[in-house]
């Protein structure tokens, strides 16, 4: 694995997707940092959702940063290769 890289997950509460994303993440003893979308409120989720639309141009789900990579939708081989498993 590549040192030192913590994935962030942009998620939704009742997304299968995201939730296999974190399962994969767990299973791999991989620290991820999370939020899940749906359950902010405001502001908050208002500057949620532009970093999301920022980082893939839409309202997508997972949206997974490992370093500067980005990748949208749990696609486990991707996703082993961003983190160099």
């Amino acid at each position: 694995m590549k040192k030192n890289i913590k994935p962030k997950l942009y998620t939704l509460s009742t997304c299968m997707h995201c939730k296999a994303a974190k399962r994969f993440l767990k299973e791999n003893g991989i620290e991820y940092d999370y939020v899940d979308v749906d359950k902010l409120d405001g502001r908050k989720k208002d500057e949620v959702q532009e970093e999301v639309l920022r980082l893939t141009g839409g309202l997508r789900f997972p949206t997974i940063v490992v370093g500067d990579k980005v990748i949208v939708g749990f696609y486990e081989d991707k996703l082993r290769e961003a983190l160099g498993l």
